[in-house]
């Protein structure tokens, strides 16, 4: 009786384990970066991008930016942005480099189809005039199933991802070129 239990036992951590194994994988790490270079100094670009309570003054597809707790621009700040179509995305801020001219952030909760989202803004200057922009991010599809719906699996997660910076990042240098 007692190699019977044990067996149990065995069989199920070791199905357990399978199984946690098979959805951790199921939801891969998944990122994402795009890059842009605007012919302007990079303290002007920075002076669109620096306010993390206005991703509106460069993104089109922020309605109205909202910062519902904390000091903006400060570590912990949370932010409600409201997109166009009235989706939100609530995000909140980890890190702020004035002088370096960057900030992370996180979703914690939205429309998007990704979780455990973090991601960074750099700006940096090339030259006097020439400055790039970097904006990377690192997530998991909101669906962690094996077998995710259309439109919730990886190739989705990431390529709204890519759209957002894009559309983002080329409205910024149509803003201030």
């Amino acid at each position: 009786m007692n190699k019977l239990i044990n067996f149990t036992v065995l069989t199920s951590v070791a199905v357990l384990s399978a199984c946690a194994t098979m959805h951790k994988d199921s939801a891969a790490n998944l990122s994402a970066v795009e890059k842009i270079t605007i012919n302007a100094p990079a303290a002007k670009v920075w002076a669109k991008v620096a306010n993390f309570g206005d991703l509106g003054a460069f993104h089109p597809a922020v309605a109205k930016t909202e910062i519902k707790s904390g000091t903006n621009n400060v570590k912990g700040a949370v932010r409600l942005l409201t997109l166009g179509d009235g989706g939100t995305v609530n995000e909140t801020l980890t890190n702020y480099d004035a002088a370096g001219m960057s900030y992370s952030y996180i979703i914690n909760e939205s429309v998007l189809p990704v979780s455990h989202y973090s991601a960074k803004i750099d700006v940096n200057a090339i030259s006097a005039n020439v400055t790039e922009v970097v904006w990377s991010a690192n997530f998991a599809r909101k669906d962690p199933s094996p077998t995710p719906a259309k439109g919730s699996d990886d190739a989705a997660a990431t390529g709204t991802i890519h759209a957002v910076f894009k559309g983002g990042l080329d409205n910024l240098k149509k803003i201030t070129e």
